[in-house]
């Protein structure tokens, strides 16, 4: 079952990345299985990850490592903007990616569009670690339903978008495609943003290859980069996207100097440091990401470089 689960054995949750590669993780207690109208929902103890929450047999995210994942996704277009005070989360029903938007001192308000919210609820049982009670934050404008509607009809116009999504299909296929980039990229400010997760480069190449070219179909700047997330089996590619902001042009003491003035605490991964760190592309992967045909007009960063 590729890019699925198909558990082995009781107590055994399985993840395939493709067809012939997976990995486990034992369950130590299953708190909820059930299927809701949109998907199958999983939350169980784990011994190495805590609570861990699953959609569709993806293991989606978990109290001891969610910080890899969140933090990567949402500080650098964050510290890379200026001051950034209107934020919209797609998907991210966990909570996790809005609580590291709301510790900005500048951010007035976070919508999170997420269609199913069964997973807001069981979130907000089991998962108090990963949103800290950012789900029930008054900044936060909770809209239930489809995130690729929502971005077409409003008019709002946001600094941040940030793109916290299941893996391609079902309800999120949608939410891969270049028309659905370009309506992001439509309701972002003059200064604003757009960071996504997008596969792993060892398991998914083609998928990144594709979803690059989307992406530089509706934004000028596209900086590829590339972070551990260990619930999902390791190296990890992420995208930042803009018109106007490239985060590899601050150093690293300017990164630690914006954290500090800005007052952003309780960071476990995220630093001046990492921030550099994640753009150093390893040989084979800058192979990858140039691979992809170019968008006239566009850039694309190259471990530091542009072309």
């Amino acid at each position: 079952v590729a890019d699925g689960g198909g558990d082995l054995a009781p107590g055994v949750m399985t993840e395939y990345l493709t067809d012939e590669w997976g990995f486990f993780i034992r369950s130590s207690r299953q708190y909820e299985r059930f299927r809701s109208p949109y998907q199958a929902i999983e939350v169980h103890e784990t011994e190495p990850f805590g609570k861990l929450f699953r959609l569709d047999g993806h293991f989606m995210t978990s109290e001891q490592d969610e910080f890899f994942y969140h933090e990567n996704l949402v500080h650098l277009p964050g510290i890379t903007h200026p001051a950034p005070e209107c934020a919209l989360i797609v998907g991210g029903g966990d909570g996790g990616s809005a609580e590291e938007l709301l510790k900005y001192p500048s951010m007035k308000k976070v919508t999170l569009a997420e269609i199913d919210m069964a997973v807001v609820d069981v979130s907000r049982k089991y998962l108090a670690s990963v949103h800290k009670g950012s789900l029930d934050d008054p900044r936060l404008d909770l809209r239930i339903g489809d995130g690729f509607a929502y971005v077409r009809e409003t008019s709002d116009t946001f600094d941040l978008i940030v793109l916290d999504l299941t893996d391609p299909g079902g309800p999120s296929l949608e939410l891969y495609t270049p028309a659905f980039y370009r309506a992001c990229a439509s309701r972002l400010t003059s200064l604003g943003a757009m960071a996504l997760h997008i596969a792993s480069p060892i398991a998914h190449p083609d998928r990144i290859r594709q979803t690059l070219v989307s992406l530089r179909s509706a934004f000028s700047i596209v900086t590829p980069y590339l972070t551990s997330v260990p619930l999902y089996g390791g190296l990890w590619m992420m995208a930042c996207c803009s018109a106007t902001i490239d985060p590899r042009k601050l150093s690293a003491p300017e990164i630690d100097r914006r954290i500090a003035q800005r007052g952003i605490t309780d960071l476990q991964y995220y630093n001046g440091e990492t921030h550099r760190a994640v753009f150093a592309l390893p040989n084979y992967i800058r192979e990858l990401v140039a691979s992809a045909p170019r968008r006239r007009g566009g850039t694309i960063a190259v471990s530091g470089t542009v072309s």
